[in-house]
């Protein structure tokens, strides 16, 4: 793990950016061509439908936009790291033989990258794909039906924090933990970092490609840590488009409110995609498109729809924020920071060694019409315009404070949010106690109990009729309990039978106006497929009212007995449930270990129910910060340190993190290796 020291912060910043560039530069070159919209170059043709969102988008341009409009201090600083990754790029190439393989060729970096990477990886976290979703869902089922798959049933987002205060623990100061729940990538979304300098020390976790210590982090005096507060701060609008001009003199108009014709802005760029098997590269053209509510996404005969999202209305991400954290000595200079924190909206929790305590919610909510929420609206109407900016809400800390994208604190700024499970499951944990210390938190990251079993469980008892093997099986999982423990067996069998219900719901006539393949770009396809749907909404499709034609004790009846004759042998969850993370290049020799955990669990391994019991959304870091005595702080991450493949510390924590261990965080200068810079 890096820990870096430095004359003064912009030094620093640039040591930063340089250590990453040396340990990470194929990760630093994907992502940054991601936000560019140029994957395609040297991934291939399969890069091309995120490449031309990117470029609908208007990723890279909006990047520059905010980076333009930062206040000098902290453009300077981001100046400085950028400087620090084109130094080290070249070092960082030549250990990494993938850029060979895809004769991909390291460029200096633009200033405004850290922001491009920061707005790609983020622009989808809100899931305004959904919103197309749910038009689907309001045609096929009625408008009543429009959020009869929400999330509040097993979700798909999601972190886990949880604070707690000094009267609560052995050492009388607060505890802050938790795990952001992403896709698993390789190399890791998170890198373990100290940054140290005159001005202040501070040990978390770091975005590769972006300065600072955004989400996660330790001062000494103070610490934070964030979950996604499942705001919906993105919408999409409807567009009426017309053509006119003749042949190299083609314009696009779009009716705006109120019966307006507004001139769209309008150009062409190309995509270069790398052919298969040595075959020559060619080229894509895209159309960009922006109107005055946003970029359009999709443009097809049937449609024509514009993403209105707050960095590009407002010309900011929030890095500002960035360095401010850096210098926080307590919990008001972390609050006065996330104050100008604009996306993605999370939940913020600090605490700091004065006692200081902290519960909010920061970043960027439009106000407007409920409807801009639920999915596209007309652009014509001026009922569906932004009106400014939604109030934030905190709260105070009394007891724990958990966050986990159920509902609560940041209700009022959403539709759909993880189920309480977790939540829940949290709070029974931390209430058995009085005297926590930092070491006991890895019991609660690692707890496997299923609160959403009991949807499906509890129906079992009512079921009549079953044949002997299935009222067997019904028995043997009534007595189950409900741990999805990496070496259970009957956690195995509850799967198998979830996905058997997930299936013939999935496939039952009264969800047929919802079974056809997505359509429009596919880079929103995930969002729309109807298994995965039922599959996370099944706790409310097992209650719902809203399909009075599912014969649900049918399809429950069914399920168990085909789950009972399937005659499978006794296999532990982990030899079912193994990780399977996201890779630019995909390596064919790579072996990934069984987890315990499931969606809905506090050590939350997602699968997809109905699809796969394989996990690629997990914990992608786990950390336990200590306000009593940073030294005695914890933390682990998925893979390792270094972004190498093959390299000492590349997969070196992968073991520990999958049994939910945790490495000490070293503050002390004299047990660490030079190594200058």
């Amino acid at each position: 793990m890096p820990h870096l020291r430095a004359a003064d912060a912009l030094r620093l910043s640039y040591a930063q950016g340089s250590v990453t560039a040396r340990d990470r530069a194929w990760q630093l070159e994907v992502e940054r061509r991601r936000s560019q919209g140029s994957s395609a170059a040297f991934l291939g043709a399969a890069e091309v439908p995120w490449d031309r969102f990117a470029r609908q988008c208007m990723l890279d341009d909006t990047a520059r936009r905010c980076f333009e409009a930062l206040d000098p201090a902290t453009a300077a600083w981001v100046r400085a790291y950028v400087d620090g990754v084109n130094d080290g790029l070249a070092a960082g190439a030549a250990r990494d033989e993938r850029f060979a393989r895809t004769g991909l060729a390291p460029t200096p970096w633009e200033p405004w990258v850290p922001l491009g990477i920061w707005l790609s990886t983020h622009v989808l976290f809100a899931g305004f794909p959904t919103k197309l979703w749910r038009a689907r869902v309001a045609r096929a089922l009625g408008d009543g039906a429009i959020t009869l798959f929400a999330t509040d049933g097993p979700g798909t987002a999601g972190s886990n924090g949880w604070l707690v205060p000094g009267e609560r623990t052995s050492t009388g100061a607060a505890i802050i933990a938790g795990d952001p729940h992403r896709f698993i990538e390789d190399p890791g979304v998170y890198q373990q970092i100290r940054l140290a300098c005159p001005e202040f020390d501070v040990v978390g976790l770091a975005v590769p490609g972006v300065p600072g210590l955004a989400h996660f982090g330790h001062t000494g005096t103070a610490a934070w840590a964030i979950t996604n507060a499942m705001a919906d701060y993105q919408d999409l609008y409807v567009e009426r488009l017309t053509r006119v001009g003749g042949p190299g003199q083609e314009r696009v108009e779009a009716l705006g409110p109120d019966g307006a014709v507004e001139a769209v802005a309008r150009h062409t760029e190309r995509l270069t995609v790398a052919g298969a098997d040595g075959a020559p590269a060619t080229e894509v053209e895209v159309e960009v498109l922006e109107t005055a509510r946003g970029p359009v996404i999709i443009d097809t005969p049937e449609q024509s729809i514009s993403l209105r999202y707050p960095a590009r209305v407002r010309a900011d991400l929030g890095f500002a924020a960035l360095p401010a954290l850096l210098r926080a000595r307590s919990v008001a200079d972390i609050d006065r920071a996330v104050d100008g924190w604009a996306e993605p909206v999370n939940v913020v929790h600090a605490a700091d060694t004065a006692g200081g305590l902290l519960h909010r919610v920061a970043g960027a909510v439009p106000l407007r019409h409920r409807d801009n929420r639920l999915r596209p609206v007309p652009a014509w109407e001026p009922a569906y315009a932004w009106r400014g900016w939604a109030p934030l809400p905190a709260e105070p800390v009394r007891g724990v404070a958990v966050m986990a994208n159920a509902r609560g604190i940041a209700s009022p700024l959403g539709v759909e949010f993880a189920p309480p499970h977790r939540a829940q499951r949290i709070g029974e944990l931390l209430s058995g106690s009085g005297d926590w210390s930092a070491g006991d938190m890895a019991d609660v990251h690692r707890d496997t109990f299923l609160g959403s079993a009991a949807a499906l469980l509890d129906r079992l008892p009512a079921l009549t009729g079953l044949s002997p093997a299935a009222a067997e099986l019904r028995g043997r999982l009534l007595g189950w309990d409900r741990h999805m423990a990496a070496d259970s067996t009957d956690a195995t069998v509850f799967a198998a039978l979830r996905t058997a219900v997930v299936r013939r719901i999935a496939a039952d006539p009264v969800l047929a106006g919802l079974a056809g393949a997505p359509t429009g770009p596919s880079v929103f396809h995930p969002w729309q497929y109807l298994l995965p749907k039922v599959g996370y909404a099944l706790e409310g499709l097992l209650t719902t009212g809203l399909l009075p034609g599912l014969d649900r004790a049918a399809h429950l009846r069914a399920a168990l007995e085909e789950t009972a004759t399937a005659d499978a042998p006794a296999t532990a969850w982990s030899e079912v449930h193994r990780l399977a993370p996201w890779q630019a290049l995909h390596d064919p020799g790579a072996r990934w270990p069984g987890l315990g955990g499931d969606h809905d669990c506090v050590n939350a391994t997602s699968s997809v129910p109905g699809v796969t019991d394989l996990t690629s959304r997990a914990s992608a870091a786990r950390y336990v910060w200590d306000l009593a005595r940073r030294e005695d702080s914890l933390w682990a991450v998925p893979l390792g340190a270094d972004g190498v493949t093959g390299s000492a510390h590349h997969l070196d924590q992968l073991p520990l993190w999958a049994r939910g261990e945790l490495v000490p965080v070293v503050t002390d200068w004299t047990l660490l290796s030079k190594e200058s810079i």
